[in-house]
């Protein structure tokens, strides 16, 4: 791995953004104007969807990548959310972070080949858009440092890192890793023609039951401008949003900016703007990610909200939250995404509605009521190929029986 010190990123010689053919052919929905996201979610992460194990030649791992670009291509989707960046690690040449582990089966070991650049190249060359997903700041999953590459940040930096939940984290609230990570990210920007980047739904982590995720230091060194924790967490996450937002304009202009949070920003119940859903987790509150703000002050080009939920589930019902998501974004420029959980599709210990093969065409239904409703991303690449009870199928047949171009 490259040195791990502050670089100046040499901008100059940079191409400018390429943009793939999409196909021409009007979208299925009348109200829609001429385009729509049909995305799909590859995780790399513990091998989720791709590479199917580590250890794979590098040809066995193009030949399985390229065979979820073309099976995507072929289902008339456009748009692949390609997991680069899984626990501060890189599936590019980064001089910041190591080879990730999922590639070979030991992190920092280089694969051989280069995978966000073939998935770029291979992506485009089908027609589709490549948007570079990222997690900002989980580092491993395990809390034992010594078990990362040599000359991991994390490791030079112990002081950077968070043990929390049986994960290790990476503090938001130290300024000097809030610039590294966008540091590390905007690297891949630089290097390769993404269409967009992308972050999912994790900020700050997931709560734990009984543990406390412990940035105390931080807080008595950054926090005194704050009337609470929790309103200095926030900002440090605003912060982030803000900042790659400007990172990715200056260094690839018309590369997109867009976030996946969970699906509930906060309940009715907390507060009166939020929606009329009784989840157990607030994104506002337990993930310290105003997602309302960043959509309605355009500090993102797209949000995906992950309405992971069934037509009619009491606590988070999909009809509750579509509409409210939609008012959301009325009147911004915001463009409105809904993510969707293929992965419950047929899968043991769902609700029975999850058992019916046109739920989820069920979903796409709903959702066209909705001028802002701008196309949906499906959890995930492993689950459009499975798709064991063909609730992908009925999508396919019932929504997409003509290509789109995704907004652009």
């Amino acid at each position: 791995m490259g040195r791990l010190s502050r670089r100046a990123f040499t901008l100059a010689a940079l191409s400018t953004l390429a943009t793939a053919p999409g196909a021409v052919a009007a979208p299925d929905h009348r109200h829609r104007a001429g385009a729509e996201m049909r995305g799909v979610w590859i995780a790399t992460v513990a091998n989720r969807d791709w590479p199917s194990r580590p250890g794979l030649t590098a040809d066995e791992q193009r030949d399985e990548l390229i065979a979820h670009l073309d099976r995507v291509a072929r289902d008339r989707f456009n748009t692949v959310m390609f997991q680069v960046r899984p626990t501060a690690d890189a599936l590019w040449p980064s001089p910041y972070e190591p080879w990730s582990e999922y590639l070979t089966g030991t992190q920092g070991e280089d694969p051989g080949w280069d995978p966000l650049g073939t998935a770029v190249q291979e992506a485009h060359a089908r027609g589709l858009e490549l948007h570079a997903w990222f997690n900002p700041y989980r580092i491993a999953n395990h809390t034992d440092p010594s078990r990362l590459a040599d000359g991991h940040p994390a490791r030079i930096h112990p002081d950077w890192a968070v043990p929390y939940g049986g994960k290790l984290y990476y503090n938001p609230g130290l300024p000097q890793v809030r610039a590294f990570v966008q540091r590390a990210m905007l690297d891949a920007v630089a290097r390769y023609p993404v269409d967009a980047v992308h972050f999912d739904d994790y900020f700050y982590p997931y709560p734990v039951a009984g543990q406390t995720f412990d940035d105390d230091e931080a807080y008595d060194r950054y926090g005194g401008d704050f009337d609470s924790r929790a309103a200095w967490r926030r900002d440090n996450i605003d912060l982030l949003v803000r900042e790659m937002a400007a990172g990715i304009k200056r260094i690839r202009p018309g590369t997109r900016f867009g976030i996946s949070p969970f699906g509930v920003w906060r309940n009715a119940a907390t507060d009166p703007d939020g929606s009329d859903t009784r989840a157990g987790v607030q994104t506002y509150d337990d993930l310290y990610a105003d997602t309302r703000k960043w959509v309605r002050d355009h500090w993102i080009d797209y949000i995906v909200p992950q309405v992971y939920w069934n037509i009619g589930f009491a606590a988070a019902d999909y009809a509750t939250l579509v509409p409210w998501w939609a008012e959301v974004a009325k009147g911004t420029r915001t463009r409105l995404h809904i993510g969707e959980a293929l992965y419950k599709a047929g899968a043991a210990g769902q609700p029975s509605a999850w058992q019916d093969p046109v739920e989820l065409s069920r979903h796409l239904t709903f959702a066209a009521q909705y001028p802002q409703v701008r196309g949906h991303v499906f959890f995930a690449a492993k689950d459009v190929a499975a798709d064991p009870i063909g609730a992908m199928a009925r999508v396919i047949a019932d929504h997409y029986g003509r290509s789109a171009n995704p907004p652009r």
